[in-house]
């Protein structure tokens, strides 16, 4: 680089140029376009005749070019060849003679046939001095870049970062603002599958609530009657949280739905809502799920439970309260488990089952404590006689005041059923 640049001052010809390159770039433009125009009027301002914008990928330490004039798009690390160079040091690099240095890369030229002679990279420096990218031009137009190009070449970067910047910055918010409505369409259909109210059932009192960490969630539940003397019972948890979970947790849904009615049983509509999901999901996905059957004559639920539990189990007789494991894997984690019979739960006057996702149990204070099951046995003992519908409520709130305004990291549901006393 030349040592006199900054003794050269811009001629009013060129300052002109510059303030009309600055001028068109100031008007509402998006990155993509506003690139072209970069490229363009640093073309047109230095009579070079190939030029280059490299965009800084800070998440990936990476220089990107979307826009280049006879080149592919590249992606080259942040410190690699003059580019690298130039965006670590924020200096010019004039380099009169490409192959005359050991630092440029002739491959390009090799690919493309084209000839380097001469090249000037300019560093694009926005806002506090943040990168932004780096400008590279070649080839003068009638012999090298010299001092008087430096000058100019370093006074439009400034303001073609500036505007690279801003329209960087808006594109972001335009996309913010996009993914916010499709999670926002996204969790009101999400919601819409939830049930609206609970089937009335002569003799049990059932409630369920859903709260997911994110727009959209991994948890489900449903509750449904299953001719006159079955109900359905429905919870699932995908593995994580967001669109993929939650898509998948409305597929299990939305099968069950179907099994319902063509009258499957409670078997053959587990294994199958199992292998389906074998066969759509990715090796790491799964949903851990329970799906019980009640039968209201007898009051006993048969049950699947794969990868779901604890389940609760109060004794109102007792006051006590049994914890249930899971009784096989979790829905499509294993394509071709032999089906184990189901396990039943046997409810006497007043037994509540207790469902919940581990959103509820895991849920940590600042101290790191989690919330765990020995406060929804206690909370369950408390308020056993109320409503169930109340009684989630009571569940949700102990856990926000155990938390102690700590973030919720993972989906919470909670479904309760109860036999009425003298039922």
């Amino acid at each position: 680089m030349t040592d006199d640049r900054s003794r050269t001052h811009l001629e009013p010809e060129a300052l002109e140029r510059i303030l009309d390159v600055t001028r068109r770039l100031a008007a509402p433009i998006d990155l993509e376009a506003m690139l072209d125009q970069v490229i363009e009027a640093a073309r047109a301002v230095l009579d070079a005749e190939r030029g280059s914008v490299f965009l800084y990928d800070k998440t990936r330490d990476e220089l990107v070019t979307s826009v280049a004039t006879g080149v592919e798009p590249l992606r080259l690390p942040a410190d690699r060849g003059i580019v690298g160079e130039c965006a670590q040091n924020r200096t010019a690099i004039n380099v009169p003679d490409c192959y005359a240095d050991p630092r440029f890369n002739q491959e390009i030229d090799k690919q493309t046939g084209y000839r380097s002679r001469c090249l000037l990279t300019i560093p694009l420096v926005g806002y506090a001095g943040e990168l932004v990218g780096v400008l590279q031009l070649l080839n003068k137009s009638g012999g090298t870049f010299d001092a008087r190009d430096e000058s100019i070449a370093t006074t439009l970067a400034a303001q073609c970062a500036v505007a690279l910047q801003r329209a960087k910055m808006v594109g972001e918010l335009v996309a913010k603002e996009k993914m916010e409505r499709e999670l926002a369409v996204a969790r009101e259909i999400q919601v819409d599958m939830l049930p609206k109210s609970m089937p009335q059932v002569p003799g049990y009192d059932v409630a369920g609530a859903c709260r997911p960490a994110d727009e959209t969630g991994g948890d489900t539940f449903d509750v449904l009657r299953r001719g006159d003397d079955g109900l359905i019972v429905l919870l699932g948890d995908a593995t994580g949280h967001g669109i993929g979970p939650a898509l998948s947790v409305t597929q299990v849904r939305s099968m069950l739905r179907i099994a319902m009615r063509i009258g499957a049983g409670l078997d053959d509509t587990y294994s199958q809502i199992d292998a389906q999901l074998s066969d759509d999901l990715a090796d790491n996905r799964f949903v851990t799920a329970f799906l019980g059957l009640l039968d209201l004559n007898r009051h006993r639920i048969d049950y699947h439970s794969g990868g779901q539990g604890p389940l609760l189990h109060f004794h109102a007789a007792s006051g006590e309260c049994d914890w249930h494991k899971a009784t096989t894997l979790p829905m499509g984690m294993i394509a071709g488990i032999p089906m184990k019979p189901p396990a039943t739960m046997e409810l006497a006057p007043g037994d509540i089952v207790g469902l919940m996702t581990d959103g509820i149990f895991e849920y940590e204070n600042p101290a790191g404590e989690q919330f765990g099951e020995a406060r929804i046995e206690e909370l369950v003992r408390a308020s056993h006689d109320a409503p169930m519908q109340q009684l989630v409520g009571t569940v949700f709130a102990a856990v926000d005041a155990f938390a102690d305004a700590a973030p919720q990291a993972d989906d919470m549901t909670v479904v309760l059923l109860r036999r009425a006393a003298g039922a």
